[in-house]
Parts: structure tokens; C-alpha cells; sequence
């Protein structure tokens, strides 16, 4: 025995089928009464005055059968699953033969008459108006089995033998789209109603509500851009003609607003001209319901409006979130590379390496933190580390120097590069200062003994990018390695620097000179002490 969802399924496939049918037959029937109004409209144009009565009769005729069919073979017509179709059919037939039989009567006497006025070209149009009339006959007698075509027993077209399966093919489809709204079961949307009519505002309200949307509403246009601002709406239904501002006029508001322009608007209106819709495609409406309003139709275009708008908010975060990972990625990359260099390589250029005619290199290494790490766990000790060089970063940052790298517990940073300036030296001096400021602050508070020794020099350099997997911004000449030698000869507490930054600094800061020391490679230089400022 048959389950009862089974049995709902086998019914809704049955009235797929049927509606699949119908829509067949009234395609069957459009295509020659389009023939025949389209070749009598042509033929009037050009028909002598004699002629032109039996012609009017025609396209009089086929106009009317083209609303009966419309009307007779509509799906509410004859939905009903206990409706006789046989008896139907007998009905269908009834009413179309004799508007047929006017087309094909007067299409008769028209091509004898043309025969014998020797009217070739009017000849064989009045033919095809009167081969689709004939056409047309053969149509209907088989509508007279409309229980027989729906069981397939019957095809609708003898000759063409692919129109049952079209039909199953075409109700199979409709069948997928009904299993699919059946599985959405309870949609959701928040949407706005704006019409003057009461009666309007309760229909789509209640519509609406029983698909399982939340609907607010709106007596007009100032109402509506009130109430749009207080709520996230999904969807606006806006009515063209009311008092105060016109559906027209609301709909360039809510476009030219920057937070309201993407809710979606389906203008709805008893003004069905051409002229009126394309206005409102043109101001940015998604589309145009015309009244009274079509159940089917309503629900349709709502529920695509609504999807356009969930794919449009969906492609928004994801953009949004893009955005955020691409500024996290930027704040990294700032990590690492100095912002101008950062540029460069997003802008995908080759090598990165530039030579520099002078720039001020400072190295500072933390002394006696090698032994503290022998009394402190070592989560304890890379803290106390991360302190004093993120006291270090902010002087940078305060003094616009570039931080090259960390080796363990020595810091170094240049002045003068990427982005070159005349103060380098100047500026790269009061950075010594205020880091052996900083690291005395650290001491009180934590009540530690640390030093630094630092060392400072100014000359050409080379700088530029290494490595691919992971990238460093480095400094390469005999300046550099010249400045790392002032550190390492250097005193804990001092800062040492060449003779060729003493030059460029002696007459704004305090110096005491320590005289010739030898330097590894460099044999002996002539140093001196930065004491203060004058």
C-alpha cells in the first residue's frame, strides 16, 4: 500500500504533467494564430479598399480565438484533479471552431478572388493564413481527447514523435523545482510594502507573511524613507502612483542613499505600459509587478529578487573579508619590509637593491642578558627581550629610522633608507640617546642591571631584498660592517661612533674622544664617545 507521501508526490507529478500538457497545446495553438494575425496585419496594410472588410474579419476573428485560448486552456481552469477532460475538451473545441471556421471561410472566398484578379504575391500569403487555419482544425479535434493526450496515449502532433517525451521532460522539471521550494520549506526576508491602498498593503502582507517572510508596511513615500532607515530590509515593493512623493521619486532617494541603494525594489503598479518599466530599470529598480497582482508571478520574482540580493551580500562579505585578510597581509608584510620597499614588491619588480651615498647604521647589543638567561625560564627571559627591543620599534617608529633585523639580543636600525634625508645622522644620534633612556627606565621597573653597547657610522651603503621563501630587507658595504665593529669595541653604557659621524655631529652634541683603537680588519680609527646633547 501506497504511503502517503507517495501519494502526494504521484499527485503533484499528475498536475505537473497536465500543466506541462497545457502549456504544450497553447504553444501548438499560438504559433498559427500568431501566423495568422502577423500575415492579415501585413495584408491589410496593402490590401485594396474591396478586400479589406473580409480581411478585418480575419484578424477580428483570430484576435478572439487568441484570448480564447488564453482563457480556456489557462491552469486554474482546469486544475481541478475531478474535471471531466474529455467533456472539457468537447467545450474547448466548441468555442474555437467557430472563429476557426471564419478564418478559414473568408481566407476561401479571399484567395478565389485573388486567383481571378491574377494576384499572384496575395495569393500565397492568403494561403499560409489559410494552411494555418486548417491547421488549427486538426488541433482542436485532438483537444476533444484531452484524456487520452495526458495519458500519453496520444500524441498532439502525429508527426512528431518526440511530443510526449517533452512533455514528461518539461513536467519533470517543473517537478525538480517544486521538490526544491518544498525542501526551503520556511524562506526568510524582511520586506518593505509601500502603497497607498489599504486593501494592496493587506494583500501583499498576507501573501507574503504565509511564504514565510516578515513584512512591514508603508501609507507613502515620506513613510517608507522614514521607516527604510530603521531596518535592514531585504526587499522593497514600492508602488508608482501615491500622494506626496511618487513610487519614481522614492525609488531615486533609496538609489542616491549610499547604505540604502543595494535593497532591491520591485516597483508595482496598474500602469502596464512599456514606458513606465523601462523608467524604472533605468533608476535602478530590479524589476516590475504589475497589478492586480499574478499569486505565481509575485512569488517568483520576490523569491529571485531575494536570492540576487542573498548572492550580492554573500559576494559583499566575501570582499569584506578579502579586504581584511588583504590588510592583514599588508600589516605583515610592514613586519618585514619597509613600507616603500613593500610597494615594489607587490608591484612584482625583479631584484630590489639600491646603493645608498650615505646612511647612518646603528648596532646596540644588550648587555648581561646572556647571564640573566641562566636565572630566568626561558618564556620569561623572551619577554623581557620583547620589552626592551618593542621600547626600541617605538623610538623608530617616533624618529622614522628603518629597524633592519634582531641577531639575538642585538638590535639594529638605519637612518637615511629607503627614503632618503638630509637629518640621518642627527636623527640617528638621538635614537642612541633615547634607547639608553629607555633601557634605564626598564631597569627601575624591573629591577634589573642590563647595559647596552652601541656603536654608530655613517657611509655608503647597498641595500635591498634577499631570499624568496621568506625576505629580508638587509644593508651590505664596508659601512656597515664598520658600524657592527664600533659596537663590538665598545663600552657597556657608551656609545661609539666613527670619526666621519662625529664630523657631521660635533656641533650640536657633546663628544669625549677615546683616541685610536684597533679594529679587526680596519687596523686603527680614531673613534670618540656620544655624551648628550649641547
Amino acid at each position: 500500500m501506497s504511503s502517503e507521501p507517495d501519494n502526494e508526490r504521484a499527485a503533484s507529478e499528475a498536475a505537473l504533467e497536465r500543466a506541462a500538457l497545457l502549456a504544450h497545446i497553447r504553444h501548438e495553438l499560438a504559433s498559427p494564430i500568431n501566423g495568422i494575425i502577423g500575415y492579415t496585419e501585413m495584408l491589410l496594410e496593402d490590401a485594396a479598399e474591396q478586400s479589406t472588410d473580409d480581411l478585418q474579419k480575419i484578424l477580428t476573428a483570430a484576435r478572439q480565438l487568441h484570448i480564447r485560448v488564453n482563457e480556456l486552456l489557462h491552469p486554474d481552469r482546469t486544475s481541478a484533479q475531478d474535471l471531466d477532460l474529455d467533456a472539457y475538451g468537447a467545450h474547448v473545441r466548441h468555442e474555437l471552431r467557430t472563429p476557426i471556421n471564419a478564418i478559414n471561410g473568408y481566407s476561401e472566398m479571399l484567395i478565389e478572388d485573388a486567383t481571378d484578379a491574377g494576384q499572384t504575391a496575395l495569393v500565397a500569403d492568403l494561403e499560409k493564413i489559410h494552411a494555418a487555419g486548417r491547421r488549427l482544425l486538426t488541433l482542436i479535434e485532438d483537444i476533444v481527447h484531452f484524456s487520452d493526450l495526458e495519458a500519453g496515449a496520444r500524441d498532439l502532433n502525429p508527426t512528431d514523435a518526440d511530443v510526449s517525451s517533452m512533455i514528461k521532460s518539461l513536467a519533470g522539471t517543473l517537478q525538480e523545482f517544486a521538490d526544491a521550494s518544498r525542501a526551503q520549506g520556511e524562506r526568510s526576508g524582511l520586506i518593505l510594502v509601500v502603497d497607498d491602498s489599504a486593501t494592496n498593503r493587506d494583500i501583499l502582507t498576507r501573501r507574503l507573511s504565509r511564504e514565510g517572510y516578515e513584512v512591514v508596511c508603508a501609507a507613502d513615500g515620506p513613510e517608507a524613507l522614514q521607516v527604510v532607515q530603521q531596518r535592514k530590509f531585504d526587499l522593497v515593493l514600492l508602488d508608482i502612483m501615491m500622494p506626496y512623493l511618487n513610487g519614481y521619486q522614492v525609488l531615486e532617494r533609496l538609489k542616491a542613499t549610499p547604505w540604502l541603494r543595494d535593497i532591491p525594489v520591485i516597483m508595482i503598479s496598474a500602469l502596464d505600459d512599456i514606458a513606465s518599466i523601462v523608467r524604472c530599470i533605468e533608476l535602478g529598480a530590479e524589476d516590475y509587478l504589475p497589478k492586480p497582482f499574478n499569486p505565481v508571478l509575485l512569488r517568483a520574482r520576490v523569491e529571485t529578487s531575494l536570492e540576487k540580493k542573498r548572492l550580492r551580500d554573500r559576494e559583499q562579505a566575501y570582499l569584506e573579508q578579502l579586504r581584511a585578510e588583504r590588510a592583514k597581509s599588508e600589516r605583515l608584510l610592514l613586519n618585514v619590509l619597509p613600507a616603500p620597499i613593500a610597494e615594489r614588491l607587490k608591484e612584482q619588480e625583479g631584484v630590489i637593491a639600491e646603493s645608498f651615498a650615505e646612511a647612518t647604521i646603528l648596532f646596540a647589543d644588550v648587555v648581561g642578558f646572556t647571564q640573566m638567561s641562566a636565572r630566568v625560564s626561558p618564556e620569561e627571559l623572551v619577554h623581557l627581550l620583547n620589552e626592551i627591543f618593542s621600547a626600541f620599534d617605538r623610538l623608530a617608529h617616533r624618529h622614522r629610522l628603518e629597524k633592519i633585523k634582531t641577531i639575538g639580543d642585538c638590535y639594529m636600525v638605519v637612518a637615511g633608507l629607503p627614503m632618503r634625508r638630509a637629518d640621518h645622522v642627527a636623527a640617528m644620534a638621538e635614537m642612541a640617546l633615547d634607547m639608553q633612556a629607555a633601557l634605564a627606565q626598564f631597569n627601575e621597573t624591573r629591577n634589573a642591571a642590563l647595559n647596552i653597547r652601541t656603536g654608530i657610522n655613517t657611509g655608503p651603503v647597498v641595500a635591498g631584498i634577499i631570499g624568496t621563501a621568506k625576505f629580508a630587507y638587509d644593508l651590505w658595504g664596508d659601512a656597515v660592517n664598520t658600524a657592527s665593529r664600533m659596537e663590538s669595541h665598545s663600552v657597556p653604557g657608551r656609545i661609539q661612533v666613527t670619526a666621519a659621524t662625529y664630523e657631521r655631529l660635533r656641533d650640536k652634541y657633546v663628544f669625549e674622544e677615546r683616541g685610536p683603537i684597533t679594529i679587526k680588519g680596519k687596523g686603527e680609527m680614531l673613534t670618540y664617545f656620544l655624551v648628550g646633547r649641547k
